[in-house]
């Protein structure tokens, strides 16, 4: 019985294929390319590349002008804004801070923060009409420096 099942799926299977010539015959033909497509050679890859170096350098240059020009972050409000900023070492600087109707003084260092003086907020003077720093504060400013130098161990410079 088995020897006989296959030439019936032999006859079988060339009946369909008969019968369905026809059928095949009226479908559209893709025609089919004379070569093949090129390999991926160097200069694809190439491309490739110098494209996506160009994407994260326009993402590096995005991040660092946000950074530069102090972009805010959406929903951050306004309840903390750093009024005036001043460098006294390497890593070390002189923060005012304001915050509602007070201004804080703040000793920031790589590794703390410090309040040094909590006083009323008062008018900022515009860039262009900045007055210089009275005495008293100047001479805060410098024994702040001088404080913040001795407790990083670092020597004051000559002539200071």
């Amino acid at each position: 019985m088995i020897s006989c099942s296959r030439p019936l799926r032999a006859a079988a299977s060339f009946f369909a294929w008969t019968c369905a010539l026809p059928a095949l015959a009226a479908l559209p033909t893709v025609p089919t390319p004379a070569e093949a497509a090129p390999a991926v050679g160097a200069s694809g890859l190439l491309q490739a590349g110098f494209g996506m170096l160009v994407v994260l350098g326009l993402i590096f240059a995005c991040a660092w002008m946000a950074r530069r020009f102090g972009l805010q972050r959406f929903g951050g409000g306004n309840l903390v804004k750093v009024v005036s900023s001043s460098m006294v070492g390497q890593r070390e600087r002189v923060v005012v801070v304001e915050v509602g109707a007070t201004w804080l003084v703040l000793g920031v260092t790589a590794s703390q923060i410090n309040t040094l003086h909590t006083l009323p907020a008062q008018a900022v003077a515009s860039a262009s009409a900045a007055s210089p720093l009275d005495a008293k504060t100047s001479q805060a400013l410098g024994l702040f420096a001088q404080k913040l130098r001795e407790s990083l161990g670092v020597k004051p410079r000559p002539g200071q």
